[in-house]
């Protein structure tokens, strides 16, 4: 398995834009049951910060299929383990 290579993936958006997304880290939570997958276009916010975005996928699955957070619990887990790997790396 290419480490290197699957650490991207690209995606389509309905206007035929192609867009190359990194892979920053993918976690299960015991809490919820469902495995999350955290990415970003290396493009930065009007702050100077890396854009994130964050998603619901089937680890298990033939594809990469993203499905939308759907409550501020999956929220409010991925944003205090983002906080806990800010607060490391400082």
């Amino acid at each position: 398995m290419n480490e290197e290579k699957n650490r991207y993936f690209t995606v389509t958006d309905q206007s035929g834009n192609t867009v190359q997304y990194e892979i920053l880290f993918t976690f299960d939570s015991d809490e919820t049951k469902k495995s999350y997958i955290v990415f970003t276009d290396n493009t930065e916010d009007e702050d100077g910060n890396i854009v994130t975005y964050a998603a619901v996928y089937d680890k298990n699955g033939e594809t990469l299929e993203l499905n939308d957070i759907e409550t501020d619990e999956e929220w409010n887990i991925i944003e205090n383990l983002l906080s806990s790997i800010e607060e490391a790396s400082e």
